[in-house]
């Protein structure tokens, strides 16, 4: 089954080939570091980091790139509050930023771009805007001409007018349309500005990603993502700067995941539902986190509350448990029966969701019902010893995709607190089982009681 893809552009799936074959040029918004990644972060870029690990699965050569918009109004604002500077701010929530990717197994991207380092590069695309008679400069300030672009609202499919009755713009009457957007800011006391043909300023947030993506990747490239919330008018944008620029489709494919709600109303911090990921993993650990978005198909929305982050975290637990049941049952002689485990039908059906527009959901299904299988044919000797080593080996492989790591090697250390766990029990001292149980699970492992004693496997 060939990959397929929903395309934003088009509104349907269509099937994934890339403009160069094996290699594909990837390119995601980023965040701008002014707070704590929250929930929405989480999601968002779990979403592009199993897409990523799933056309690396299926040989494709991946060029990932992902900016980081580091010179902000909220970050300006953020660095007037706190009385520090813009590279500060930046710094401090860009390091946050990947030790939270990094707790949820999110893979580094190809290569980080940032905003402050490409100014020059941006300087550039806007003059050829101008140039090309698609831009306009007005004391200072540089804005794109909507009117000029013909194709402007393909990607959102709204018309000029529904943007109108919609747009919250400020009014500003040298505009020649209140839908203009900014290329370049003129600068304001006390801001960060640089030079440039207009005086000086900074770049408008919009132009940092069409001029970062076409240096790294081409005028056109195969995939464009980020949230449903970019795209209008972030990607909108993008499409408008980059095709009136070059002349050329900017990208082939666009992908967007959905929105997160908090107990179904929409996460805000007005409405103090507000959540960091730091925050929810004092709670819960991040393999449950990045559980729990896999669940549910990247494009529909997700409903967050803590009864949920529950059920996923046993749901994991019983997938780690299996693994950990399977090397037991791997020892144990050849099953008596004729019957046999059709792992490759498994692997396959895995495959076909993922092929069918990265359905993580319907892939945690195939894992479910191949564990389901196992224990249904091992608890009546069916089979045994080397199919269920292979099933075993099947299950991990199929977890490695989805970012969710298994640990297999179990360290000597621990090794140690299950023996003497078992030897506390020998004695009925409880009260120490009970104690090296808490200790060992504190330390991320699943501990499980079988007749031949402790069972300890990696876990959350």
């Amino acid at each position: 089954m060939p990959l397929k893809v929903y395309n934003t552009l088009t509104k349907k799936e269509e099937e994934f080939k890339p403009l160069n074959p094996p290699k594909v040029n990837m390119y995601v918004c980023g965040i701008t570091p002014y707070d704590e990644a929250h929930l929405g972060h989480g999601r968002a870029y779990v979403t592009f980091d199993i897409i990523a690990r799933y056309l690396k699965y299926k040989g494709f050569k991946l060029n990932y790139i992902q900016n980081i918009t580091d010179i902000d109004d909220k970050i300006i604002k953020r660095a007037n509050e706190l009385g520090k500077s813009t590279d500060e701010i930046a710094k401090k929530y860009t390091e946050s930023y990947f030790d939270v990717m990094d707790s949820l197994n999110v893979e580094r991207a190809s290569k980080y771009v940032k905003a402050t380092e490409h100014i020059k590069d941006m300087i550039r695309h806007i003059q050829k805007l101008i140039e090309k008679g698609f831009a306009y400069e007005m004391d200072g300030d540089v804005c794109f001409e909507i009117d000029k672009f013909k194709d402007y609202g393909k990607l959102s499919k709204r018309t000029k007018k529904s943007m109108m009755a919609g747009a919250r713009v400020q009014v500003n009457e040298k505009k020649k349309s209140p839908l203009d957007f900014a290329l370049w800011k003129a600068a304001k006391e006390g801001e960060p500005s640089w030079d440039s043909p207009w005086g000086k300023g900074r770049p408008g947030w919009h132009i940092e990603c069409s001029t970062m993506s076409g240096k790294y990747l081409g005028d056109t490239f195969d995939i464009h993502g980020g949230g449903l919330d970019l795209v209008f008018p972030h990607h909108e944008n993008e499409i408008a700067q980059a095709e009136a620029a070059t002349g050329k489709q900017f990208v082939k494919y666009w992908i967007h995941n959905g929105f997160v709600t908090i107990n179904r109303e929409k996460m805000s911090k007005s409405l103090g539902n507000f959540f960091t990921l730091k925050e929810i993993f004092e709670k819960f650990p991040p393999q449950a986190v990045r559980f729990f978005f896999l669940q549910t198909h990247y494009r529909s929305p997700i409903n967050f509350s803590d009864q949920l982050l529950k059920d996923a975290e046993e749901g994991l637990k019983k997938i780690y448990e299996a693994v950990n049941d399977f090397d037991v049952y791997s020892k144990n002689p050849k099953g008596k029966g004729k019957e046999k485990l059709e792992i490759e039908k498994f692997k396959n059906e895995f495959e076909d969701a993922m092929d069918n527009d990265f359905n993580t959901a319907a892939a945690i299904s195939v894992i479910f019902r191949l564990i389901s299988l196992v224990y249904t044919m091992t608890k009546r000797g069916a089979v045994g010893g080397e199919e269920v080593k292979k099933a075993r080996d099947q299950v991990v492989k199929m977890c490695g995709i989805l970012g969710l790591e298994i640990k297999t090697g179990i360290p000597e250390d621990v090794k140690k607190l299950a023996k003497e766990r078992d030897e506390a029990r020998k004695k009925k001292d409880f009260k120490r089982s009970d104690e090296i149980r808490d200790k060992l699970e504190k330390m991320g492992y699943i501990v499980k009681d079988t007749p031949s004693g402790t069972s300890v496997t990696g876990g959350l």
